[in-house]
């Protein structure tokens, strides 16, 4: 439970955690396995490594078309898992795989558990799985040791909050907006009458996602949550570099720690 576990004493700390999304194999993976090094060392608390699928539903441009690189790369599952096993000689901040649930469906949902623990997976984000239909994957990474990660968003009702908090685990996943993923001028000062609802049925840490983009918005988002997930920012200066990995790391390690130094002010 290196997830919770890791979140859970920020919060004991009194400290904030971050989150930070990148997909799998953008540019490479041999890219992705750099990254998330050099996340850890930037300060990142969780990094979530998204799994290119076709059909991005809940993404907005930014990451669909680093999808769609990563793709052209035949990036897959398989060899993510491979990716993860080298990073973990490397690092042991806690991971998380976050994808449709569509090429987790058809790899096996008993062998993606078990491959992905033995690959050094601590936990799963789904964002097209209801919590109606999460009861099969949430009973078999539960039995793993694994977290499947939870959303909640502004527009859930006391009732569907109570339900999804009961059997959440490592942290819950508050989107910030309803819609897609994506880069956003503002943040939204809703969101924390939104949290401060879910606190009343959990305990765990909250985190706030989607249209974090700045250190001012992490600053603000971090008022309200116990940590930020930034994602399509990262990935956008992961495209700006085009695979020039002595730019890209330098400008990546230098946005996340901007990013933490304003959630530790």
């Amino acid at each position: 439970m290196r997830i919770g576990n890791t979140l859970d004493h920020l919060k004991e700390q009194k400290e904030k955690g971050l989150i930070i999304y990148i997909t799998a194999g953008d540019p490479s993976l041999e890219a992705t396995e750099e990254l998330v090094v050099a996340l850890a060392e930037a300060r990142a608390d969780v990094v979530e490594l998204g799994i290119p699928f076709s059909d991005p539903l809940a993404d907005g441009v930014t990451i669909q078309q680093a999808t769609q690189r990563a793709l052209k790369n035949k990036v897959n599952i398989p060899k993510i898992l491979t990716s993860i096993k080298r990073i973990r000689e490397r690092t042991s901040v806690p991971l998380a795989l976050m994808g449709y649930y569509n090429p987790m469906y058809h790899y096996g949902l008993e062998s993606l558990v078990g491959d992905s623990k033995k690959a050094g997976v601590d936990g799963f984000i789904v964002p097209d799985l209801p919590f109606e239909e999460a009861e099969v994957f949430g009973e078999i990474t539960a039995r793993a040791g694994l977290e499947l990660i939870s959303f909640l968003a502004p527009t859930s009702t006391r009732e569907r909050i109570a339900a999804i908090t009961q059997k959440a685990r490592g942290f819950i996943y508050c989107v910030s907006v309803t819609g897609v993923t994506g880069i956003r001028e503002e943040f939204s000062p809703k969101v924390g009458e939104s949290l401060k609802i879910i606190r009343n049925y959990t305990n765990l840490p909250l985190a706030i996602g989607f249209g974090i983009s700045t250190p001012a918005q992490a600053r603000e988002a971090a008022k309200y949550a116990d940590a930020v997930i930034v994602g399509s920012a990262v990935v956008h200066l992961i495209e700006e570099a085009e695979g020039d990995l002595a730019k890209m790391i330098p400008e990546v390690s230098r946005f996340v720690r901007s990013l933490k130094e304003a959630i530790t002010e």
